[in-house]
């Protein structure tokens, strides 16, 4: 939005062309968000407990969470309203890349939010149905997927990319749509499951969020592309601003969120944040670093479907409670020490990941 304000004053003053890189207005998203975060933060706590908008904790989840019930939550509201006032002020809106991010967004955190309303208005930790948040979960991920098919101006935006070889892609044509469909939402669930503990999720998605900035700038830059043997998609640096705003907003919910938490993101954020990340992953063709990159999210995942797997064929249970950090919580570890070195291991991940970018 200001990207048009600091072109008609760059005729006047040719300092304001500082604005036109991509790197000052992704560093300006980001402390946009963040003083958005620091300032609003209080203010909603505030409002929240007044409202009594509180956590409902599940009954059947480890014992150390009851003194949870009550936290003010649908914090991610928070972080939504800051990567969106981020994104909008700073980057070039007539970019299509930049909307079907943030829409993509918006959108799932809408369904975050009917589903946090739910649980407050019903009192429970339920919320909507299953089957109602998938389907709109799946009309929003299959919208967002088919628009990138319809819009995609060569083969390169529809490739699958194979990190760590060179000149290494296939072109799906029309599988890109279950594709992408598959990495949003799963992306989603992902992050939605991980959310249990405080801080826990919001530094991997800020980690990932980061990192998935840096593969937006190369691969819209012709020369970075053509270097790292990457695809070149023009246009997709533009969201690097978006995933600006995505790390201020992140660190200042951090802030409130770290352990013991003053406020919870809520499904509000948990699905929105996940959503973005995949849509990110979509858009810079990094759907298999992204994998890599997010692997805690994967593993929580995945110990979800293993649990519940083994319950149902053999009776017997793998883990002794699902999501995998209630795991270690049940064998003894203390919160803040499941949190750390969940963060550590998604450090170790996302450096990983951005190998990929030189080896080839």
């Amino acid at each position: 939005m200001l990207l048009y304000l600091v072109e008609y004053l760059e005729t006047f003053h040719s300092g304001f062309r500082v604005f036109q890189y991509l790197t000052f207005r992704a560093i300006l998203g980001v402390l946009t968000a963040l003083v958005i975060s620091f300032v609003v933060g209080p203010v909603l706590i505030r409002r929240l407990t007044r409202y009594q908008i509180g956590q409902f904790v599940r009954e059947d989840g480890p014992r150390s969470h009851l003194s949870k019930a009550g936290t003010p939550t649908m914090g991610g509201s928070l972080i939504l309203v800051a990567v969106a006032v981020g994104t909008l002020l700073w980057s070039d809106l007539a970019n299509r890349y930049v909307w079907v991010v943030l829409l993509t967004t918006l959108a799932f955190g809408l369904i975050g939010g009917i589903d946090d309303y739910f649980k407050l208005k019903f009192g429970n930790s339920r919320g909507l149905s299953a089957r109602s948040k998938y389907f709109w979960q799946s009309l929003v991920g299959l919208t967002a997927a088919v628009f990138l098919y319809a819009t995609a101006q060569n083969p390169v935006e529809t490739t699958l990319i194979i990190p760590f070889l060179k000149d290494v892609g296939w072109e799906m044509g029309l599988w890109f749509i279950p594709l992408a469909y598959l990495v949003v939402v799963g992306a989603s669930n992902a992050v939605n499951l991980t959310d249990g503990l405080d801080g826990l999720a919001i530094n991997p998605t800020v980690l990932v969020g980061g990192a998935l900035g840096v593969f937006a700038y190369a691969t819209g830059n012709f020369n970075f592309a053509t270097y790292l043997g990457i695809p070149f998609v023009p246009g997709v640096g533009e969201v690097v601003i978006f995933c600006g705003a995505l790390v201020g907003a992140g660190l200042g919910f951090l802030w409130f969120n770290a352990y013991p938490a003053q406020v919870f993101m809520g499904d509000v954020g948990a699905l929105a944040l996940g959503a973005a990340l995949g849509i990110l992953a979509v858009v810079t063709r990094q759907e298999i670093v992204l994998f890599i990159m997010a692997g805690v999210f994967v593993m929580e995942t995945v110990s979800v479907i293993l649990q519940v797997a083994s319950y149902k064929l053999t009776g017997r249970r793998i883990f002794r409670m699902a999501p995998l950090h209630h795991h270690f919580e049940l064998k003894g570890w203390p919160e803040p020490r499941v949190i750390v070195r969940f963060w550590i291991i998604t450090v170790i991940l996302v450096l990983i990941g951005l190998a990929s970018l030189k080896i080839r």
